[in-house]
């Protein structure tokens, strides 16, 4: 009784229209009072102790450093190197749009925010060069994904705020696959490029290489001091996401000097304001979590998973289709702070690493982003093109068949996820 009064309550008030955070905070608050035993007390000490975790304190850190590095010119120079070191190649510029998205995955940690950095330049240079908006739309969008995938990756964070994983160890696992990912696509660009003979680019010299590479080399540092030092001992994720804020802002302001130290203040009210909204949604999912837990709803469903003798691959294909289907209708932080409680302790007693499981969410939530009716990406593609949200639609869905085969890939071949944090023990 309890958990359909938290889950039906929770799906009336977001059919309402009430944004995540409402819907999670007053169905849990609304089924403790009717059927808990916990007291108005005890949940108040349970939101207040949420915004106290550790592990979250690194989502504003890294926040800021994606506003500073968004708001600067490290995406132009990125995207530069990109076009000098593949734009040569057939479909050169679409390949280079990819590089250039994977690049800037690895300072932002959010997939908008790279759709819009490198899509607002690459998307109207690809059009005078030949290529159809329609095709140049569709790639963006798609390579914005690797925004969640790459380290520093918000959503990891919370992942592993939320069910206790080592986020050096989820930033690790999220490497290999990601790269990996962008691959596929730019093998993909390249084959399609050949048979259509799309245009490409007069080949760039080595030293224009080499210049290309000088200017943005400031901006891939980042990547390495956030791993490099996690991995080696010298700080925790949450300390890295405080070095990496710092370090873009020095960055920003006064090495590239792309932003003068007036526009500071509006930096950071911006970022501010995307950690206000982030962070209240991940409190009141914690206290949703809290009450499941209480109620052992989880173990529950596990219970009875365990007593159906589900195998753990069929279980990921449960997995799979449970979070496709979320994906299509809600963004993946929320995502993340309702299923990741419930589908973590089942995971864990059929012996699915835990690592392993929250890559995988993170590729079925990629997906999520450039599916219709409100994948986040095909919004923002939208709004930098303007295009209509249908045209978006049809230019993002053709790469789909790609990405979910992607998926099937990554769900049953788990050493991709988990080769490299076994690597560094």
């Amino acid at each position: 009784m309890t958990t359909l009064a938290l889950f039906v309550l929770l799906f009336v008030f977001m059919f309402m229209g009430l944004p995540v955070a409402i819907a999670l905070g007053l169905s849990s608050l609304l089924t403790i009072m009717a059927f808990g035993t916990d007291s108005l007390a005890s949940l108040s000490l349970k939101l207040y102790e949420t915004s106290e975790h550790f592990t979250l304190m690194a989502i504003p850190f890294f926040i800021l450093a994606g506003a500073f590095m968004t708001t600067g010119g490290v995406a132009k120079r990125m995207i530069r190197f990109a076009i000098a070191s593949v734009g040569h190649l057939h479909g050169g510029l679409a390949i280079a749009s990819v590089l250039a998205c994977v690049l800037f995955a690895a300072v932002s940690g959010s997939s908008p925010a790279t759709v819009v950095a490198v899509g607002s330049i690459v998307i109207v240079g690809m059009v005078r060069a030949g290529y159809t908006e329609s095709f140049a739309a569709g790639v963006v969008c798609n390579a914005g994904t690797l925004g969640i995938l790459i380290p520093p990756s918000i959503v990891l964070v919370v992942y592993g705020a939320v069910t206790e994983t080592s986020v050096g160890a989820l930033f690790m696992a999220g490497v290999v696959p990601g790269l990996l990912l962008g691959l596929v696509l730019m093998v993909a660009i390249y084959i399609i490029a050949r048979v259509r003979k799309m245009p490409r680019q007069p080949r760039a010299s080595m030293a224009e290489v080499a210049t290309a590479a000088r200017d943005s080399i400031w901006g891939l540092l980042l990547i390495i001091i956030i791993l490099g030092g996690i991995y080696g001992g010298i700080f925790t994720p949450t300390e890295a996401a405080a070095v990496a804020a710092v370090y873009a802002f020095v960055i920003a302001v006064f090495v590239y000097r792309d932003i003068g130290m007036k526009q500071v203040p509006e930096v950071l009210i911006d970022a501010a304001k995307v950690t206000i909204m982030l962070m209240f949604i991940i409190a009141n999912a914690l206290l949703f979590a809290h009450v499941l837990t209480t109620e052992r709803i989880p173990q529950a469903i596990a219970e009875q998973i365990i007593a159906w003798d589900m195998s753990s691959w069929q279980f990921l294909i449960v997995v799979n289709i449970l979070l496709l289907v979320a994906g299509a209708f809600m963004e993946p932080t929320g995502i993340i702070l309702i299923l990741a409680p419930i589908l973590f302790p089942i995971a864990m007693e059929l012996g699915i690493d835990p690592v392993h499981l929250g890559i995988l969410m993170v590729v079925n939530l990629e997906i999520g982003m450039v599916t219709p009716p409100v994948g986040l990406n095909l919004f923002v593609t939208a709004g930098i093109t303007k295009m209509n949200i249908s045209q978006v639609i049809r230019a993002a869905s053709p790469w789909l068949l790609l990405l979910l085969s992607y998926l099937a890939f990554i769900t049953y071949v788990p050493a991709v996820s988990l080769w490299l944090p076994g690597l560094f023990g």
